[in-house]
């Protein structure tokens, strides 16, 4: 009896493979004719043809546990998604390039957005996730609640254990990649304020995928230096976008800083973003270029400083030898106008006399010493005693001071000031320092 020919998928791949459809199918064991049959991948294929046909199961939203979670070595994320209330579950799959910076755990209730699918090497059905959100909540605020939550009940953010910035640092260590402003920026600031200080880059990723790794491997670098080791440590970076941040969110950034011996001073993007950095730092800035303003104090405001104690000193011994003499004269009027002098008048001057010659000496050695460490200080805030070290200043002819080699040209006009003089040169070559090619 001849046999109905296929419609549909199975006409189709008839017609592909050119299969006579009314010819029999002998059996191998002879036992008769048997049904057309078709290869598994076939029938696999127009499963997955028809789902992902189907627009409502190419964007779709699902709710669930997280169950029999895995994460490959590869970085992939598998697990069930599973349905208390029917006992239903799907396996999904969230590829490596997916879930950067997304966590999911065991047990986890949550969203997840994707597209069915047929896994063909076991004929299984997935859904491929490009997103997971936990149910109610963002997900990277959710990411930051819960680590914040954790690092707290660990001590990390407790205010006791935050140490003071050193006053006058004399090396601090940047944490942050030299090819951005923020370095610059850090360099401007300290060299305008505090020109005393040395500054030494610690050269990491600033986001990204190994950003975080990046960033307390710098940290740790600066902790383990034996000599030349920084006062503070600034880690810093320039503004931008949540996911952008996000390194200085990542738990191993905030046990670096927890764990450094040296206090550290967190500035990540602009005084509106807040990170998990600054919790932990013993100090937040704003910005970076706020963080160079705490880390150094400002010279022209040192210098008022140190001249306005010079003046209160000044009025102090002038108010006390004046209030001395104005009772000596009192004294010597008293003898001047022939009024009795009983012995006990003669005991008291005699005393009045050796208190005042101690506490004139006294005063005196007291403004010695005050005004001696005011000289000190006012002398290494001036730069003529670093010119007359061996040291100069390089600056353009229109003034501007040189920091660093980088930044002058060929055959450009430049002025080196000397501890007796100004001259005038131009550049003829640039080589750059050991220690910068390092740091490229």
């Amino acid at each position: 009896m001849p046999r109905r020919p296929p419609s549909g998928f199975n006409a189709r791949r008839a017609q592909q493979r050119q299969i006579d459809w009314d010819e029999p199918v002998q059996s191998s064991r002879d036992h008769g004719p048997i049904p057309q049959s078709h290869p598994v991948g076939d029938i696999a294929r127009h499963i997955r043809s028809k789902l992902k046909s189907d627009p409502q199961l190419n964007d779709v939203w699902i709710e669930g546990e997280v169950r029999s979670f895995n994460r490959s070595g590869a970085g992939h994320y598998y697990f069930d998604l599973a349905d208390a209330e029917s006992d239903a579950a799907l396996s999904c799959a969230f590829f490596r390039n997916q879930n950067r910076g997304i966590r999911v755990e065991q047990g986890d209730q949550v969203l997840v957005h994707g597209s069915a699918d047929v896994y063909l090497p076991r004929g299984s059905l997935q859904i491929i996730v490009d997103a997971v959100r936990p149910i109610g909540e963002g997900v990277l605020q959710a990411e930051f609640e819960r680590l914040f939550r954790n690092l707290q009940a660990e001590g990390l953010f407790n205010p006791d254990r935050k140490r003071p910035i050193p006053s006058y640092p004399k090396r601090i260590g940047v944490v942050t990649s030299p090819s951005g402003a923020v370095w610059h920026d850090i360099q401007q600031v300290v060299a305008r304020r505090w020109p005393l200080v040395s500054l030494l880059l610690a050269p990491c990723l600033t986001q990204g995928a190994g950003a975080a790794d990046s960033i307390a491997a710098a940290i740790e670098e600066l902790n383990l230096l034996t000599t030349d080791e920084p006062d503070v440590i600034i880690v810093a970076r320039g503004g931008g976008s949540p996911e952008d941040l996000w390194a200085y969110n990542e738990e191993s950034v905030a046990r670096a800083i927890f764990a450094s011996e040296i206090p550290v001073i967190s500035a990540v993007g602009h005084e509106t973003d807040v990170t998990i950095s600054d919790h932990v730092a013993d100090r937040r800035a704003p910005t970076p270029s706020a963080a160079a303003e705490i880390a150094v104090p400002d010279r022209a405001e040192e210098a008022a400083r140190l001249a306005a104690l010079r003046q209160q000193a000044h009025y102090a011994i002038e108010g006390r030898v004046s209030g001395q003499q104005q009772w000596l004269a009192l004294v010597r009027d008293r003898f001047d106008t022939g009024a009795p002098h009983p012995p006990t008048l003669r005991v008291e001057l005699n005393r009045r006399r050796l208190d005042l010659d101690r506490a004139l000496s006294t005063s005196l050695a007291d403004i010695r010493t005050r005004w001696a460490a005011a000289g000190l200080r006012l002398n290494a805030l001036n730069p003529r005693r670093t010119l007359e070290r061996g040291f100069a200043i390089v600056s353009r002819v229109d003034g501007q001071v040189i920091t660093s080699a980088a930044r002058l040209g060929a055959d450009e006009a430049i002025e080196i000031q000397f501890a007796d003089g100004v001259v005038g040169a131009r550049t003829a070559s640039r080589e750059r320092s050991g220690e910068a090619k390092q740091h490229e």
